[in-house]
């Protein structure tokens, strides 16, 4: 299973909520960050490392497949392939 076949199959529903927080910490670094005010430079670097959090989450479990599909799908191909 290639990554575009695992990004386009379904999530669980433990990674689903995971991603929404991912994207959640994403978007509320991401507002600090852009702030047009000036903000001490502790919370510049935490905004920093929780976007890149946020990120790695949401990406990982944006991937991850239920297991018993991915073997299911090898059955699959195992029955259609031969006699």
């Amino acid at each position: 299973m290639n990554i575009q076949e695992r990004a386009k199959a379904p999530t669980p529903k433990f990674f689903r909520v995971l991603r929404t927080i991912g994207l959640s910490l994403l978007a509320v670094s991401g507002s600090l960050l852009a702030a047009p005010i000036t903000l001490p430079a502790a919370v510049i670097t935490v905004a920093g490392y929780v976007a890149v959090a946020g990120g790695v989450i949401s990406a990982v479990s944006q991937v991850t497949v239920k297991d018993t599909e991915e073997k299911e799908l090898k059955n699959n191909t195992k029955k259609n392939s031969g006699p």
